[in-house]
């Protein structure tokens, strides 16, 4: 058991949204074994509200290029969707600068470098290079709860990847072209585009797949309750 517990704690660890993948492909057995142990994720009622659409191949490539597409014409962005809070505010807005700035100085991009910027964002509609994109779905009467278990069934995926030695990056941004998205799923506009994840196997070679934002302390969000 501590051998098995040391192993869970490493998957969730090293788990990290990696920027560039190797194109070497991923087996289909390996995707459905992911997502066999992803529907572990607990829901209210057991009602599973996901639904996932594996692309890998032209089916991958035709996507990748037509959202790549709508990015370079700056086209709007219409995420189904509010991620992030109208308003920043503090200690969300700091975490949010140092992550993005540190990613960017990381990669030798400076402060006010938009066509650099704009490139590296770029990246994320070529799904970094991974050979396999999943794209999530969601039916839209679900409530907020549904969201949340989503989101349990999300990171099942990550650390089930990590586990199999494999390598993903969770993105929003996949989800800010739904009409695209839906266009090439064929999925109905009842349908809420949530997010994509690049799985494949890193870059070890890659800078940016060396780059790691901070984490806050236990006891900067946790009050322990004791007698």
């Amino acid at each position: 058991m501590h051998d098995s517990m040391n192993a869970v704690e490493q998957a969730i660890r090293s788990r990290q949204s990696i920027r560039s993948f190797l194109p070497d492909p991923v087996p289909p057995a390996i995707i459905r074994r992911i997502l066999e142990a992803a529907t572990y994720a607990p829901s209210g009622s057991n009602i599973q509200p996901w639904q996932v659409h594996v692309l890998t191949g032209k089916r991958r490539d035709a996507l990748s290029q037509a959202l790549l597409n709508a990015h370079r014409a700056k086209e709007p962005e219409r995420r189904g969707y509010q991620y992030y809070p109208a308003e920043w505010r503090e200690p969300y807005l700091q975490r949010r600068r140092e992550t993005g700035w540190g990613l960017y100085q990381w990669l030798g991009i400076g402060k006010g470098d938009r066509a650099a910027a704009d490139e590296q964002r770029g990246h994320n509609y070529e799904f970094f290079g991974a050979p396999c994109v999943m794209m999530f779905t969601i039916d839209d009467d679900m409530g907020t709860g549904s969201w949340l278990d989503y989101g349990m069934f999300l990171q099942n995926i990550m650390i089930m990847a990590r586990a199999l030695g494999l390598d993903t990056c969770p993105q929003a941004a996949l989800a800010n072209y739904p009409d695209i998205v839906r266009e090439h799923l064929g999925i109905s506009d009842h349908q809420v585009v949530i997010c994509g994840i690049s799985i494949g196997y890193r870059d070890p070679d890659a800078r940016v797949n060396r780059y790691r934002p901070s984490r806050v302390e236990v006891d900067s969000f946790t009050v322990f309750h004791d007698d």
